[in-house]
Protein backbone atom coordinates (compact mmCIF):
# COMPACT_ATOMS: atom_id res chain seq x y z
CA UNK A 1 0.00 0.00 0.00
CA UNK A 2 1.37 3.38 -1.04
CA UNK A 3 0.64 6.29 1.32
CA UNK A 4 0.84 9.22 -1.05
CA UNK A 5 -0.40 10.25 -4.48
CA UNK A 6 2.40 8.81 -6.59
CA UNK A 7 -0.22 7.99 -9.20
CA UNK A 8 -2.08 10.78 -10.98
CA UNK A 9 -4.37 8.30 -12.69
CA UNK A 10 -6.29 5.60 -10.85
CA UNK A 11 -8.42 2.90 -12.38
CA UNK A 12 -10.70 3.08 -9.36
CA UNK A 13 -10.95 5.86 -6.77
CA UNK A 14 -12.75 4.85 -3.57
CA UNK A 15 -13.74 7.77 -1.36
CA UNK A 16 -14.20 6.65 2.23
CA UNK A 17 -11.69 4.43 4.01
CA UNK A 18 -13.98 2.95 6.64
CA UNK A 19 -15.03 -0.68 6.87
CA UNK A 20 -17.02 -0.80 3.61
CA UNK A 21 -14.65 1.29 1.48
CA UNK A 22 -11.54 -0.52 2.72
CA UNK A 23 -13.18 -3.93 2.24
CA UNK A 24 -13.98 -3.00 -1.36
CA UNK A 25 -10.36 -1.94 -1.89
CA UNK A 26 -9.23 -5.30 -0.44
CA UNK A 27 -11.66 -7.21 -2.65
CA UNK A 28 -10.28 -5.46 -5.74
CA UNK A 29 -6.60 -5.44 -4.80
CA UNK A 30 -5.86 -8.74 -6.57
CA UNK A 31 -7.06 -7.36 -9.92
CA UNK A 32 -3.85 -5.41 -10.45
CA UNK A 33 -5.90 -2.27 -11.07
CA UNK A 34 -4.52 0.97 -9.64
CA UNK A 35 -6.75 1.84 -6.70
CA UNK A 36 -6.81 5.10 -4.76
CA UNK A 37 -8.43 4.94 -1.32
CA UNK A 38 -9.24 8.46 -0.07
CA UNK A 39 -10.15 9.18 3.53
CA UNK A 40 -10.49 12.34 5.59
CA UNK A 41 -8.77 10.72 8.60
CA UNK A 42 -5.20 9.51 8.69
CA UNK A 43 -4.90 5.81 9.52
CA UNK A 44 -2.87 5.51 12.72
CA UNK A 45 -2.99 1.91 13.98
CA UNK A 46 -1.36 2.69 17.33
CA UNK A 47 -4.27 4.97 18.19
CA UNK A 48 -7.06 2.51 17.37
CA UNK A 49 -9.28 1.85 20.42
CA UNK A 50 -9.00 -1.93 20.00
CA UNK A 51 -5.22 -1.63 20.42
CA UNK A 52 -4.84 1.29 22.78
CA UNK A 53 -7.58 1.01 25.40
CA UNK A 54 -7.61 -2.53 26.73
CA UNK A 55 -9.56 -3.65 28.64
CA UNK A 56 -11.85 -0.85 27.54
CA UNK A 57 -13.57 -0.98 24.19
CA UNK A 58 -14.28 1.00 21.06
CA UNK A 59 -17.82 2.40 21.57
CA UNK A 60 -18.48 1.71 17.89
CA UNK A 61 -19.18 -1.99 17.41
CA UNK A 62 -20.91 -4.02 14.71
CA UNK A 63 -22.87 -7.26 14.77
CA UNK A 64 -21.12 -9.22 12.02
CA UNK A 65 -23.36 -11.83 10.39
CA UNK A 66 -21.83 -15.13 9.20
CA UNK A 67 -22.12 -14.02 5.55
CA UNK A 68 -20.03 -10.93 6.32
CA UNK A 69 -17.59 -13.06 8.31
CA UNK A 70 -17.08 -15.27 5.23
CA UNK A 71 -16.43 -12.18 3.11
CA UNK A 72 -13.84 -10.89 5.56
CA UNK A 73 -12.30 -14.37 5.83
CA UNK A 74 -12.01 -14.59 2.06
CA UNK A 75 -10.13 -11.29 2.15
CA UNK A 76 -7.76 -12.59 4.84
CA UNK A 77 -9.05 -9.94 7.26
CA UNK A 78 -11.04 -11.96 9.78
CA UNK A 79 -8.03 -13.83 11.11
CA UNK A 80 -6.25 -10.53 11.80
CA UNK A 81 -9.25 -9.02 13.59
CA UNK A 82 -9.55 -12.14 15.75
CA UNK A 83 -6.07 -11.56 17.11
CA UNK A 84 -7.38 -8.38 18.75
CA UNK A 85 -10.75 -9.51 20.07
CA UNK A 86 -13.96 -10.82 18.57
CA UNK A 87 -16.98 -11.83 20.64
CA UNK A 88 -19.24 -14.58 19.27
CA UNK A 89 -22.80 -14.63 20.49
CA UNK A 90 -24.76 -17.86 20.52
CA UNK A 91 -28.17 -16.63 21.66
CA UNK A 92 -30.47 -13.65 21.41
CA UNK A 93 -33.51 -12.80 23.53
CA UNK A 94 -36.00 -10.16 22.39
CA UNK A 95 -39.02 -9.04 24.40
CA UNK A 96 -41.66 -6.34 24.63
CA UNK A 97 -41.68 -4.02 27.63
CA UNK A 98 -45.45 -3.55 27.33
CA UNK A 99 -46.54 -7.19 27.48
CA UNK A 100 -45.51 -10.81 27.81
CA UNK A 101 -44.35 -11.51 24.27
CA UNK A 102 -40.78 -12.69 23.79
CA UNK A 103 -38.69 -14.71 21.40
CA UNK A 104 -35.43 -16.57 21.87
CA UNK A 105 -32.97 -17.39 19.10
CA UNK A 106 -30.26 -19.99 19.59
CA UNK A 107 -27.50 -21.01 17.20
CA UNK A 108 -27.76 -24.57 18.51
CA UNK A 109 -31.29 -24.83 17.11
CA UNK A 110 -29.96 -24.51 13.55
CA UNK A 111 -26.73 -26.42 14.22
CA UNK A 112 -24.47 -23.39 13.94
CA UNK A 113 -21.64 -22.42 16.27
CA UNK A 114 -22.95 -18.89 16.76
CA UNK A 115 -25.47 -16.37 15.46
CA UNK A 116 -22.74 -13.85 14.68
CA UNK A 117 -19.95 -11.85 16.27
CA UNK A 118 -19.84 -8.50 18.03
CA UNK A 119 -16.69 -6.80 16.79
CA UNK A 120 -15.25 -3.38 17.47
CA UNK A 121 -15.18 -1.40 14.24
CA UNK A 122 -11.54 -0.52 14.82
CA UNK A 123 -10.61 -4.23 14.94
CA UNK A 124 -12.08 -4.74 11.47
CA UNK A 125 -10.39 -1.59 10.15
CA UNK A 126 -7.07 -2.83 11.56
CA UNK A 127 -7.43 -6.13 9.71
CA UNK A 128 -8.39 -4.42 6.46
CA UNK A 129 -5.43 -2.03 6.48
CA UNK A 130 -3.02 -4.78 7.42
CA UNK A 131 -4.13 -6.61 4.28
CA UNK A 132 -4.02 -3.48 2.13
CA UNK A 133 -0.41 -2.90 3.17
CA UNK A 134 0.51 -6.00 1.19
CA UNK A 135 -0.66 -4.55 -2.14
CA UNK A 136 1.50 -2.01 -3.97
CA UNK A 137 -1.30 -1.20 -6.43
CA UNK A 138 -3.38 0.38 -3.64
CA UNK A 139 -2.64 3.99 -2.60
CA UNK A 140 -3.97 5.40 0.65
CA UNK A 141 -4.52 9.14 0.39
CA UNK A 142 -5.30 10.75 3.74
CA UNK A 143 -6.17 13.00 5.40
CA UNK A 144 -7.92 14.29 2.27
CA UNK A 145 -11.42 15.33 1.32
CA UNK A 146 -12.79 15.32 -2.22
CA UNK A 147 -14.04 18.85 -2.82
CA UNK A 148 -15.14 18.53 -6.44
CA UNK A 149 -15.08 16.33 -9.51
CA UNK A 150 -16.03 16.54 -13.17
CA UNK A 151 -16.55 14.00 -15.93
CA UNK A 152 -14.09 14.25 -18.78
CA UNK A 153 -15.04 13.99 -22.43
CA UNK A 154 -11.40 13.62 -23.52
CA UNK A 155 -7.90 13.04 -22.11
CA UNK A 156 -8.98 10.29 -21.44
CA UNK A 157 -12.67 10.07 -22.35
CA UNK A 158 -15.10 8.43 -19.93
CA UNK A 159 -13.10 9.33 -16.85
CA UNK A 160 -13.57 11.52 -13.76
CA UNK A 161 -11.25 14.31 -12.63
CA UNK A 162 -11.13 14.54 -8.84
CA UNK A 163 -9.93 17.61 -6.91
CA UNK A 164 -8.96 17.12 -3.27
CA UNK A 165 -8.61 19.42 -0.28
CA UNK A 166 -4.85 19.78 -0.80
CA UNK A 167 -5.52 21.46 -4.15
CA UNK A 168 -4.28 18.53 -6.20
CA UNK A 169 -6.16 16.66 -8.91
CA UNK A 170 -6.16 13.08 -10.17
CA UNK A 171 -8.13 11.11 -12.73
CA UNK A 172 -10.07 7.88 -12.22
CA UNK A 173 -11.99 5.63 -14.57
CA UNK A 174 -14.48 4.72 -11.82
CA UNK A 175 -15.36 6.79 -8.74
CA UNK A 176 -16.95 4.96 -5.81
CA UNK A 177 -18.56 6.77 -2.90
CA UNK A 178 -18.13 4.79 0.33
CA UNK A 179 -18.06 7.90 2.51
CA UNK A 180 -20.93 7.18 4.86
CA UNK A 181 -24.32 8.73 5.63
CA UNK A 182 -23.18 12.30 4.89
CA UNK A 183 -21.56 11.22 1.62
CA UNK A 184 -19.80 14.08 -0.16
CA UNK A 185 -19.79 12.09 -3.40
CA UNK A 186 -23.56 11.58 -3.22
CA UNK A 187 -24.05 15.30 -2.72
CA UNK A 188 -21.62 16.42 -5.44
CA UNK A 189 -23.17 14.04 -7.97
CA UNK A 190 -26.72 15.13 -7.03
CA UNK A 191 -28.02 11.64 -6.32
CA UNK A 192 -31.69 11.86 -5.35
CA UNK A 193 -32.57 10.44 -1.94
CA UNK A 194 -35.66 9.53 0.02
CA UNK A 195 -35.08 10.03 3.73
CA UNK A 196 -36.77 10.75 7.00
CA UNK A 197 -35.80 11.47 10.56
CA UNK A 198 -36.87 8.95 13.19
CA UNK A 199 -36.89 11.70 15.83
CA UNK A 200 -34.72 9.43 17.97
CA UNK A 201 -31.20 9.58 19.35
CA UNK A 202 -29.08 6.45 19.82
CA UNK A 203 -26.92 6.41 22.94
CA UNK A 204 -23.92 4.07 22.72
CA UNK A 205 -21.44 3.10 25.40
CA UNK A 206 -19.76 0.14 27.05
CA UNK A 207 -20.79 -1.22 30.45
CA UNK A 208 -19.70 -3.87 32.89
CA UNK A 209 -22.56 -5.89 34.35
CA UNK A 210 -22.88 -7.70 37.65
CA UNK A 211 -23.92 -10.96 35.99
CA UNK A 212 -22.07 -12.54 33.04
CA UNK A 213 -23.64 -12.05 29.62
CA UNK A 214 -23.38 -15.75 28.68
CA UNK A 215 -22.67 -14.84 25.02
CA UNK A 216 -26.29 -13.71 24.71
CA UNK A 217 -27.55 -10.53 23.05
CA UNK A 218 -30.54 -8.88 24.73
CA UNK A 219 -33.02 -6.51 23.14
CA UNK A 220 -35.98 -4.92 24.89
CA UNK A 221 -38.55 -2.89 22.96
CA UNK A 222 -39.99 0.08 24.84
CA UNK A 223 -42.37 2.79 23.76
CA UNK A 224 -39.50 5.28 23.62
CA UNK A 225 -37.29 2.98 21.53
CA UNK A 226 -35.34 -0.30 21.67
CA UNK A 227 -32.48 -1.05 24.03
CA UNK A 228 -29.81 -3.61 23.06
CA UNK A 229 -27.07 -5.23 25.14
CA UNK A 230 -24.39 -6.80 22.92
CA UNK A 231 -21.84 -9.16 24.52
CA UNK A 232 -18.16 -8.22 24.33
CA UNK A 233 -14.99 -10.22 24.92
CA UNK A 234 -12.50 -8.95 27.48
CA UNK A 235 -9.30 -10.50 26.15
CA UNK A 236 -7.41 -9.48 29.31
CA UNK A 237 -9.55 -11.74 31.50
CA UNK A 238 -8.01 -15.07 32.58
CA UNK A 239 -8.96 -18.00 30.36
CA UNK A 240 -12.25 -19.55 31.43
CA UNK A 241 -13.38 -16.51 33.40
CA UNK A 242 -16.93 -15.38 32.76
CA UNK A 243 -17.46 -12.28 30.62
CA UNK A 244 -19.21 -9.16 31.92
CA UNK A 245 -18.69 -6.40 29.35
CA UNK A 246 -21.45 -5.35 26.94
CA UNK A 247 -21.87 -2.68 24.32
CA UNK A 248 -25.22 -0.95 24.54
CA UNK A 249 -27.30 0.86 21.95
CA UNK A 250 -30.23 2.72 23.51
CA UNK A 251 -32.62 4.44 21.13
CA UNK A 252 -34.70 7.16 22.75
CA UNK A 253 -36.76 10.23 21.98
CA UNK A 254 -34.55 13.37 21.94
CA UNK A 255 -35.59 14.95 25.23
CA UNK A 256 -35.20 11.72 27.17
CA UNK A 257 -31.93 10.91 25.41
CA UNK A 258 -30.56 14.31 26.37
CA UNK A 259 -31.66 13.79 29.98
CA UNK A 260 -29.90 10.41 30.07
CA UNK A 261 -26.72 11.94 28.68
CA UNK A 262 -26.74 14.57 31.44
CA UNK A 263 -26.92 12.00 34.25
CA UNK A 264 -23.81 11.12 36.20
CA UNK A 265 -22.52 7.57 35.74
CA UNK A 266 -24.14 6.19 38.88
CA UNK A 267 -27.62 7.43 38.02
CA UNK A 268 -27.29 6.47 34.36
CA UNK A 269 -26.25 2.96 35.41
CA UNK A 270 -29.31 2.68 37.65
CA UNK A 271 -31.63 3.83 34.85
CA UNK A 272 -30.00 1.46 32.40
CA UNK A 273 -30.25 -1.57 34.71
CA UNK A 274 -33.94 -0.83 35.25
CA UNK A 275 -34.52 -0.41 31.51
CA UNK A 276 -33.14 -3.89 30.80
CA UNK A 277 -35.17 -5.22 33.77
CA UNK A 278 -32.01 -6.16 35.68
CA UNK A 279 -31.49 -9.18 33.43
CA UNK A 280 -27.75 -8.81 34.04
CA UNK A 281 -27.98 -7.46 37.58
CA UNK A 282 -26.53 -4.07 38.43
CA UNK A 283 -24.45 -2.00 36.01
CA UNK A 284 -21.10 -1.80 37.77
CA UNK A 285 -19.24 0.51 35.38
CA UNK A 286 -20.11 2.82 32.48
CA UNK A 287 -17.72 4.16 29.84
CA UNK A 288 -18.14 7.55 28.17
CA UNK A 289 -21.45 7.98 26.34
CA UNK A 290 -21.87 9.01 22.73
CA UNK A 291 -25.05 9.78 20.84
CA UNK A 292 -26.12 10.24 17.24
CA UNK A 293 -29.44 10.96 15.50
CA UNK A 294 -31.27 8.16 13.70
CA UNK A 295 -32.31 8.66 10.10
CA UNK A 296 -33.33 6.34 7.31
CA UNK A 297 -32.11 7.16 3.82
CA UNK A 298 -32.10 5.47 0.43
CA UNK A 299 -30.86 6.82 -2.89
CA UNK A 300 -33.16 6.46 -5.89
CA UNK A 301 -30.26 5.17 -8.01
CA UNK A 302 -27.04 3.60 -6.78
CA UNK A 303 -25.08 4.46 -9.92
CA UNK A 304 -24.43 7.08 -12.56
CA UNK A 305 -21.97 6.89 -15.47
CA UNK A 306 -18.50 6.37 -13.89
CA UNK A 307 -19.89 6.60 -10.32
CA UNK A 308 -21.28 4.09 -7.81
CA UNK A 309 -22.36 4.38 -4.17
CA UNK A 310 -21.93 1.62 -1.58
CA UNK A 311 -22.83 1.15 2.07
CA UNK A 312 -24.22 4.05 4.09
CA UNK A 313 -23.55 6.43 1.20
CA UNK A 314 -26.39 4.63 -0.61
CA UNK A 315 -28.60 3.54 2.27
CA UNK A 316 -28.87 3.90 6.03
CA UNK A 317 -31.09 1.77 8.21
CA UNK A 318 -32.37 1.74 11.79
CA UNK A 319 -29.76 -0.02 13.97
CA UNK A 320 -32.30 -2.18 15.83
CA UNK A 321 -31.27 -5.38 13.97
CA UNK A 322 -27.60 -4.54 13.44
CA UNK A 323 -27.83 -5.02 9.68
CA UNK A 324 -26.28 -1.75 8.45
CA UNK A 325 -22.65 -2.78 7.94
CA UNK A 326 -23.70 -6.25 6.76
CA UNK A 327 -25.63 -4.64 3.92
CA UNK A 328 -22.57 -2.52 3.15
CA UNK A 329 -20.30 -5.56 3.00
CA UNK A 330 -22.77 -7.24 0.64
CA UNK A 331 -22.63 -4.13 -1.57
CA UNK A 332 -18.82 -4.27 -1.62
CA UNK A 333 -18.71 -7.98 -2.38
CA UNK A 334 -21.28 -7.75 -5.17
CA UNK A 335 -19.60 -4.79 -6.88
CA UNK A 336 -16.16 -6.41 -6.59
CA UNK A 337 -17.47 -9.68 -8.05
CA UNK A 338 -18.99 -7.86 -11.02
CA UNK A 339 -15.78 -5.93 -11.69
CA UNK A 340 -13.82 -9.19 -11.54
CA UNK A 341 -16.28 -10.78 -13.98
CA UNK A 342 -15.96 -7.85 -16.39
CA UNK A 343 -12.16 -8.10 -16.34
CA UNK A 344 -12.29 -11.84 -17.04
CA UNK A 345 -14.43 -11.13 -20.10
CA UNK A 346 -12.19 -8.30 -21.27
CA UNK A 347 -15.00 -5.80 -20.83
CA UNK A 348 -14.47 -2.27 -19.49
CA UNK A 349 -14.89 -2.69 -15.72
CA UNK A 350 -16.36 0.80 -15.27
CA UNK A 351 -18.96 0.70 -18.01
CA UNK A 352 -22.49 1.63 -17.08
CA UNK A 353 -23.92 -1.86 -17.71
CA UNK A 354 -21.60 -3.29 -15.03
CA UNK A 355 -22.68 -0.62 -12.56
CA UNK A 356 -26.35 -1.16 -13.36
CA UNK A 357 -25.92 -4.89 -12.72
CA UNK A 358 -24.59 -4.02 -9.27
CA UNK A 359 -27.60 -1.78 -8.60
CA UNK A 360 -30.06 -4.46 -9.71
CA UNK A 361 -28.38 -7.06 -7.52
CA UNK A 362 -28.37 -4.97 -4.36
CA UNK A 363 -31.27 -2.53 -4.48
CA UNK A 364 -34.06 -5.03 -3.92
CA UNK A 365 -32.33 -6.77 -1.02
CA UNK A 366 -31.47 -3.49 0.68
CA UNK A 367 -34.97 -2.11 0.27
CA UNK A 368 -36.44 -5.37 1.55
CA UNK A 369 -34.38 -5.25 4.73
CA UNK A 370 -35.14 -1.56 5.21
CA UNK A 371 -38.85 -2.26 4.84
CA UNK A 372 -38.76 -5.03 7.44
CA UNK A 373 -36.87 -2.82 9.90
CA UNK A 374 -39.26 0.07 9.32
CA UNK A 375 -42.21 -2.24 9.96
CA UNK A 376 -40.68 -3.49 13.22
CA UNK A 377 -39.91 0.04 14.32
CA UNK A 378 -43.45 1.24 13.68
CA UNK A 379 -45.06 -1.81 15.27
CA UNK A 380 -43.08 -1.55 18.49
CA UNK A 381 -43.48 2.23 18.68
CA UNK A 382 -47.27 1.96 18.57
CA UNK A 383 -48.72 2.00 22.08
CA UNK A 384 -52.29 1.20 21.04
CA UNK A 385 -53.84 -1.85 22.69
CA UNK A 386 -54.30 -3.73 19.39
CA UNK A 387 -50.67 -3.12 18.46
CA UNK A 388 -49.41 -4.38 21.82
CA UNK A 389 -51.56 -7.50 21.46
CA UNK A 390 -50.39 -8.07 17.89
CA UNK A 391 -46.67 -7.84 18.61
CA UNK A 392 -46.85 -9.91 21.81
CA UNK A 393 -48.95 -12.60 20.18
CA UNK A 394 -46.70 -12.49 17.11
CA UNK A 395 -43.46 -12.91 19.04
CA UNK A 396 -44.83 -15.71 21.22
CA UNK A 397 -46.34 -17.42 18.19
CA UNK A 398 -43.15 -17.18 16.17
CA UNK A 399 -41.15 -18.53 19.11
CA UNK A 400 -43.27 -21.70 18.94
CA UNK A 401 -43.00 -22.08 15.15
CA UNK A 402 -39.59 -23.68 14.92
CA UNK A 403 -39.38 -23.95 11.12
CA UNK A 404 -40.33 -20.33 10.51
CA UNK A 405 -38.10 -19.03 13.30
CA UNK A 406 -35.14 -21.03 12.02
CA UNK A 407 -35.69 -19.73 8.50
CA UNK A 408 -35.76 -16.16 9.81
CA UNK A 409 -32.51 -16.77 11.69
CA UNK A 410 -30.78 -18.11 8.60
CA UNK A 411 -31.93 -15.15 6.52
CA UNK A 412 -30.65 -12.64 9.10
CA UNK A 413 -27.33 -14.52 9.19
CA UNK A 414 -27.05 -14.50 5.40
CA UNK A 415 -27.00 -18.30 5.29
CA UNK A 416 -29.82 -18.50 2.72
CA UNK A 417 -27.77 -16.86 -0.01
CA UNK A 418 -25.60 -18.61 -2.52
CA UNK A 419 -22.71 -16.23 -2.92
CA UNK A 420 -20.63 -16.03 -6.08
CA UNK A 421 -17.00 -17.13 -6.08
CA UNK A 422 -14.38 -15.40 -8.09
Amino acid sequence: MITDAQNKHFDIAIVGGGMVGASLACALADTGLLIGLFDQTRFEPDKLPCINSQPLFDPRVSAIAPASQRFLSDLGVWEISQTVRVSPYTDMTVWDAEGTGSIHFSAADIHEECLGHIVENSAIVLGLYERLRQHTNVSLLSPLTVISFERLTDDPPGSVKIVTSDGKACIATLLIGADGPGSRIRQLANFQTREWDYQHQAIVTTVRTEKPHQATALQRFMGTGPLAFLPLLDSTAPEGEQQHYCSIVWSNVPDQAEALLQLDDQNFAARLAAAIEHRLGDIEWVDRRLSFPLRQRHVSDYVQPNIALVGDAAHTIHPLAGQGVNLGFSDARTLADLIHAALRRNRPFGEYSVLRAYERARKGQNLGMMGVMEGFKRLFADDALYARWLRNAGMSGLDRLGFLKHRLMRQAMGLHRTESRR
